[in-house]
């Protein structure tokens, strides 16, 4: 028979039983419902956020065209300070037409597209700025003449 001493205090003993053949481990592990309510919360969140960062996209991609119809703006106002008109079409601003004798572009590098990959509708003259001209993008619908249109001549 065999005497073994123990110390409650120590570490040594912790998981151990009296019986030398016998360890006992103590194992941890998520339970079911700990899983279920970590995998509700995720859900909860994801449900909470997911639509907000839905809306910021297309509010970027309105920025983005207001931004680019912007830049536009300023190089046909400068191939209209050059030449005294502004150009028939936007591919002027890419490279001399014949008519335009103080041409000192190119005003752009290249025509952009909109943030939903449409060409953007440049007319001279305007129906909505009959001095003038319009510039516009079809939006995310890609229909010219919706309300979701974006143009020189919409406040938004």
């Amino acid at each position: 028979m065999k005497i073994q001493i123990r110390n409650p205090n120590s570490k040594m003993t912790e998981g151990v039983s009296c019986h030398p053949s016998r360890v006992t481990h103590r194992t941890s592990a998520f339970t079911l419902v700990e899983m279920l309510l970590v995998i509700t919360i995720i859900g909860i969140l994801a449900a909470l956020v997911v639509p907000k960062m839905m809306g910021r996209s297309e509010q970027a991609r309105q920025a983005a065209a207001r931004a680019d119809i912007s830049s536009i703006k300023t190089a046909l106002d400068a191939f209209e300070v050059d030449n005294g008109y502004y150009p028939k079409n936007a591919m002027d601003l890419i490279q001399q037409p014949r008519d335009a004798k103080n041409w000192h572009g190119p005003y752009l590098d290249k025509i952009p597209q909109d943030p939903w990959g449409n060409n953007y509708i440049y007319a001279f003259p305007g129906k909505h700025n009959a001095n003038s001209y319009d510039l516009s993008s079809v939006g995310p619908d890609a229909k010219e003449g919706t309300e979701d249109d974006i143009g020189n001549w919409t406040t938004k």
